[in-house]
């Protein structure tokens, strides 16, 4: 039962990663889905540059890189789930090992508490709750 539900909870932040990342892919072509809806605040994050960058990136490029990055993180996240849940039988991790991903799914429910909406954050929750119910049945 703790491999299936891990198994689920790695594949909810999985589909995560992989929509968010799709939304930037298509938001790099045409922006419709991680962007301001102020077409004027748009255009103002693909004209401003970043000091830091020497005015070479703008906020625009940035923004998309953080979603990329965003994305590939809950994507290794994911994977850290799958690879744990599949090698339960063979290694027999300690029960403490099985915290590491409740503790960074309630990071990231936190964050989406904070910061998102509400579709990612009630899938982080059953994700977190995957993963507590994983730890809880090994």
């Amino acid at each position: 039962m703790a491999k299936l539900l891990l198994l689920a909870g790695a594949s909810i932040f999985a589909i995560l990663g992989i929509v968010h990342a799709w939304y930037t892919f298509s938001d790099s072509r045409d922006p419709r889905w991680l962007v301001p809806n102020n077409r004027a605040t748009l255009a103002a994050m693909q004209a401003a540059g970043l000091r830091i960058s020497g005015a070479r990136t703008t906020l625009w490029d940035a923004w998309l890189g953080f979603n990329y990055s965003h994305a590939l993180g809950l994507l290794m996240f994911a994977t850290g789930g799958i690879a744990l849940a599949l090698s339960l039988t063979s290694l027999a991790p300690a029960t403490s090992v099985l915290l590491v991903p409740v503790a960074i799914a309630l990071a990231y429910f936190g964050l989406a508490l904070r910061y998102w909406f509400k579709v990612p954050a009630i899938g982080v929750a059953i994700g977190a709750l995957c993963f507590f119910g994983a730890w809880l049945a090994y």
